[in-house]
């Protein structure tokens, strides 16, 4: 059964930092804290050691979110990116030994000869903290496509043996995600260096791109281990409807768009089976639709009832979705802060509250306190 938490929509013109009364939900009681203002288009956000936040704005600008929520001028040397449409300067990650190496990860949209793509890059932020360095172009997900700037992907992910996996979208061309020699629609498994490992599924077969992990994708914008079984956790969006959350197998089909739960957005169904033989099935459907995009697993000390839980920012119907698991299986479904605001990606703190990032164009980033 999905159950609602509703928050009243005048918190919408609340001043910053302003908090409103508690929302009750099945397993914590919260407040909702504007924790910073004055960003354009949020899109992904990494925390730094010192609790700061590196967040991304679509439109190409890189920023510092103290923990006090000062928002800082936009940090250099950030490369340019195609922001028309779904582009822009999108998630950002950061290497599992950041402390040491200083490195990060980001996914932007590029514009190259013959179109647009979705680009892997690596740098390093500088010794200040206010610009990126040695930036390195790790992958560009080609062919490039000269129609439409849609249905990039570009999540980020690092899995326990310390390589890096990238969601890349079809870009609304649906045959692009069963293609092996295309990498859309796809996600993407390489070493931090940007080469190929070894053990990839399809490596030494001719015709298909070694950095293929899995195919047969449409829109992927959450990606995220589980911590507690090591799998890898993909949110999707459908066309209308066909929401999914996929646990990510090496080498699976996950059949868009021969199978779908969703429909054209004039009515019809995209597939007549939602199911087959040889494609991988989602462990969980979204319905009625929620437009999944960040996705982040909550093992905080701060709502000890949510411990276990995954979290879905949902861009319509806005809000915030909370998923109950069991090891790679999904239990239960909450529907949280419906109708406050388009979110775009949902961040686990290290002081053990979420902090979502809206997608405004005056954009914010919440907080959620124990209430």
């Amino acid at each position: 059964m999905i159950r609602r938490a509703l928050l009243a929509l005048p918190f919408l013109a609340a001043p910053a930092l302003a908090q409103e009364a508690p929302v009750a939900s099945e397993r914590a009681a919260f407040r909702v804290t504007i924790f910073a203002t004055g960003l354009e288009r949020p899109w992904g956000g990494a925390f730094l050691p010192d609790g700061s936040l590196l967040v991304t704005e679509r439109v190409g600008r890189l920023r510092r979110v103290g923990t006090d929520g000062r928002v800082s001028a936009p940090l250099g040397g950030v490369p340019q990116v195609d922001s028309g449409s779904q582009g822009g300067l999108l998630d950002i990650a950061l290497a599992p030994d950041f402390a040491r190496t200083r490195e990060v990860f980001f996914c932007q949209a590029a514009l190259v000869e013959g179109g647009s793509l979705t680009r892997l890059v690596a740098a390093r932020l500088s010794p200040a903290g206010d610009a990126l360095v040695g930036l390195r172009r790790l992958l560009d997900a080609t062919p490039a496509q000269s129609s439409g700037k849609l249905h990039y992907g570009c999540r980020i992910a690092f899995g326990p043996e310390g390589h890096v996996f990238l969601s890349t979208g079809e870009r609304n061309e649906r045959a692009r995600a069963q293609r092996l020699d295309d990498l859309a629609g796809k996600v993407i498994r390489l070493t931090r260096d940007g080469r190929v490992p070894a053990d990839n599924p399809f490596v030494g077969q001719q015709g298909v791109r070694p950095e293929i992990w899995s195919y047969g994708h449409r829109h992927p914008q959450g990606l995220a281990f589980n911590p507690w079984t090591g799998s890898l956790w993909e949110a999707e969006f459908g066309p209308r409807g066909g929401d999914e959350i996929n646990v990510i197998r090496r080498g699976a089909n996950f059949g868009w768009p021969v199978v779908s739960h969703g429909r054209e957005y004039w009515g019809p169904r995209i597939s007549r089976e939602v199911s087959a033989p040889g494609l991988e099935d989602p462990i969980h459907v979204f319905a009625p639709a929620v437009s999944p995009s960040g996705i982040a697993f909550y093992d905080g000390t701060a709502f000890p009832g949510w411990r276990r839980s995954l979290f879905v920012a949902a861009l319509n119907t806005p809000g915030l979705v909370r998923l109950t698991t069991e090891g790679d299986r999904v239990v239960g479904e909450e529907r949280l802060l419906t109708g406050m605001a388009r979110l775009r990606h949902v961040l686990a703190g290290p002081d053990g509250r979420l902090y979502l990032l809206t997608d405004e164009t005056e954009g914010r980033i919440l907080r959620l306190d124990p209430a």
